[in-house]
């Protein structure tokens, strides 16, 4: 299937970055390679380094920046620091992150991340490793009910766990409809009726589990800014509150100097802030872009620059 991906903000993304054309730039997710396409149209003697963890990304991310000074590398951004001093690189003027399924992760059914179409319940943005299957097949119903909760925000994560651990003793999970048929049937009928993809939640969750998205964004940041020079900036979009609250508050961290405990009338800790918080709230699509792009619909671009 053809990976096709509309990039989101992406004027905001590229204001934000401030590219300076001799520069050095990292995208840390190559997607479709929108994103990276634009910046790399953007240098001169500069260059961009953009990784993905997805095979399909590369190969589409390799056809879009052909000709580009732009060089592409198969990892996962958590590895950032790795990957740019495995090609000399030991100081960055820019990056981004956008996180989140690609478009094309969403649209290809196979790769099974979309509770609309039916396929094998895969969902992994690596495509190794253990599968979503494997997480619902074996799990128990206190750690299948975490995720939910945790990940997910869902309210009935507990009932979702027990109807999941029910029909698995059956027969296993092998698709994405026989899942999201299993969540809908432990939720309350009024439920479902008013919520017209009762899925949505729990199928978050599962997948940002299958592909620790958390714990690779907390890496991720850290390796990143530190490989920031300074008045470099970091631009992320992120697509739900959890992401959103762990970049927001990261980023707070990074800007605010003293670390001393709030009941101390004089700062004691001589601390310096690492960054400057360019955006002091998320920017949001236009109603323009949301008119052409839906996927913008939910999406929140921070930017910091470091000291």
């Amino acid at each position: 299937m053809e990976f096709s991906h509309i990039p989101v903000l992406l004027n905001e993304c590229l204001e934000g970055l401030a590219i300076d054309p001799t520069g050095t730039y990292l995208d840390g997710t190559a997607g479709g390679g929108g994103h990276s396409s634009e910046i790399a149209k953007r240098l001169t003697t500069g260059r961009l380094v953009s990784l993905d963890q997805d095979p399909d990304a590369i190969e589409a991310a390799g056809k879009a920046l052909q000709g580009l000074p732009a060089t592409l590398v198969k990892t996962n951004f958590c590895n950032a620091r790795s990957a740019l001093q495995g090609l000399g690189i030991y100081q960055i003027n820019g990056a981004l992150l956008d996180l989140g399924v690609s478009s094309h992760q969403l649209d290809d059914a196979s790769r099974g991340f979309s509770y609309r179409a039916d396929a094998p319940l895969d969902m992994r943005m690596s495509q190794s490793g253990p599968t979503a299957a494997d997480l619902v097949n074996t799990a128990s119903r206190e750690e299948l009910a975490r995720i939910l909760r945790e990940y997910g925000e869902e309210p009935y994560a507990w009932a979702i766990a027990g109807k999941i651990v029910q029909r698995r003793e059956q027969e296993p999970f092998a698709t994405t409809l026989q899942l999201a048929d299993t969540i809908a049937s432990a939720l309350p009928p009024a439920v479902r009726r008013k919520d017209k993809n009762p899925s949505r939640r729990s199928f978050q969750a599962l997948r940002i589990a299958v592909n620790s998205e958390l714990d690779v964004l907390s890496q991720g940041m850290e390796e990143i800014f530190d490989m920031l020079a300074p008045g470099g900036r970091f631009a992320i979009i992120t697509f739900h509150s959890l992401e959103d609250r762990l970049v927001k508050n990261k980023f707070r961290q990074w800007a605010t100097a003293c670390t001393c405990p709030p009941e101390y009338p004089v700062c004691v800790c001589g601390g310096k802030a690492k960054g400057t918080l360019i955006t002091r709230k998320p920017i949001e699509a236009t109603a323009e872009e949301l008119e052409y792009n839906r996927r913008s619909r939910s999406a929140k671009l921070r930017v910091i620059e470091k000291n």
